[in-house]
């Protein structure tokens, strides 16, 4: 495993915010099995039971919050970390119409906090994480480049926009590529990727979670918004492109410090009643009611990326069709609530054994 990416994160120390949830705790074990010295900076796990804490990785796990310069600051100045992939946010659309302060806060403040802790202390790399969502949404049925208006209708989607507009001022002011180890050391990426699902997920208001815990309850899943297509995702597809640029960042290659997106094939995009449907022949548990809601918050309907710059500069494909997507997140919950068992280990084996198969850059 310490080979994939070049074998660059072995022994490299990494920092990654927002460890404690889904995807960051993905993303921690897997840089741990890669060999790296793993430091995570996050408020505590938000739920019970949490991904990460039935990892028990071999860690440093700093509590705190990225609001907290100075916290920051001193975590940085203790470990000096080479890279740094910043995922510490609030993440869910419908909490941010309940607090929009606290949700433009952390994705905006936070953000700006951590890339002056970033500059403080010279971190090489940065790898920051926003949202499909910072797109201006206009309902297309083509995907969003990478050099689409920065946007967003609610409060969350809108926090994301001005998190990628600070990343283009902090390239342009701070760490612009022109002026690359002459008045700084620092190559700064933002990535942006869609749905994303997998095992270990427990944040209220997403699908699957929702699913998963009606099925443990014995309950069928209440379906708000059955028609909205999402471009669904396993978890560890993003995480193979974050890796890769952050890879490329270490290298130093200087092209590679921009905005890219990843997501699925368009087979991925697909409705909510759908998706339902398709987990159903997984787990005979699984049921579902369509409810409808006349003040229902402002849910997008459309939303897709066109991630051609990936396919084709960083040579990045996902690797696992919806299908399997759908069935390898469905397992991973039943074996968890039927079996008691955690198929984290198993899941990333398979994923890095199914792109070598596809030959792809980053598993070689």
């Amino acid at each position: 495993m310490d080979n994939l990416f070049g074998g660059i994160y072995k022994g490299k120390i990494v920092l990654v915010t927002g460890h404690t949830g889904f995807k960051g705790s993905w993303l921690a074990y897997w840089l741990t099995q890669m060999g790296a010295n793993v430091i995570g900076y996050s408020l505590e796990a938000p739920s019970e039971p949490n991904h990460i804490g039935l990892l028990n990785l071999d860690i440093t796990s700093i509590i705190g919050d990225i609001r907290d310069l100075d916290r920051l600051n001193e975590t940085f100045q203790t470990y000096q970390p080479d890279i740094v992939f910043h995922l510490a946010a609030q993440p869910l659309v419908r909490l941010s119409y309940e607090n929009p302060i606290e949700t433009y806060e952390t994705n905006v403040i936070g953000t700006l906090k951590v890339f002056e802790a970033c500059r403080a202390n010279s971190v090489k790399a940065i790898v920051n994480i926003t949202s499909d969502k910072a797109y201006e949404n206009r309902e297309w049925v083509w995907g969003y480049r990478e050099n689409d208006p920065m946007g967003g209708y609610d409060p969350y989607s809108s926090s994301k926009g001005c998190a990628d507009l600070l990343v283009n001022s902090y390239r342009s002011s701070y760490f612009n590529p022109a002026e690359y180890k002459k008045s700084h050391n620092t190559l700064l990426a933002s990535c942006r990727a869609g749905n994303v699902i997998g095992g270990g997920d427990w944040a209220k208001d997403r699908l699957m979670t929702d699913i998963m815990l009606s099925v443990s309850q014995g309950k069928k899943v209440s379906i708000r918004n059955p028609n909205a297509t999402r471009p669904w995702q396993h978890v560890l597809e993003p995480l193979s492109g974050y890796l890769h640029i952050g890879q490329k960042l270490l290298e130093e290659k200087v092209e590679f410090g921009e905005a890219w997106n990843f997501g699925p094939s368009d087979e991925g995009s697909v409705t909510v009643e759908t998706v339902v449907n398709h987990v159903k022949t997984h787990w005979d548990k699984i049921d579902y009611e369509i409810t409808r809601d006349p003040k229902q918050l402002h849910e997008a309907n459309l939303l897709k990326l066109d991630c051609s710059k990936a396919h084709i500069r960083l040579k990045w494909k996902d690797v696992w069709d919806s299908e399997t997507t759908f069935e390898k997140t469905v397992m991973w919950y039943k074996n968890f609530y039927e079996n008691d068992s955690v198929g984290t280990t198993d899941d990333l084996n398979h994923y890095v054994l199914d792109a070598k198969k596809k030959n792809l850059e980053w598993s070689k």
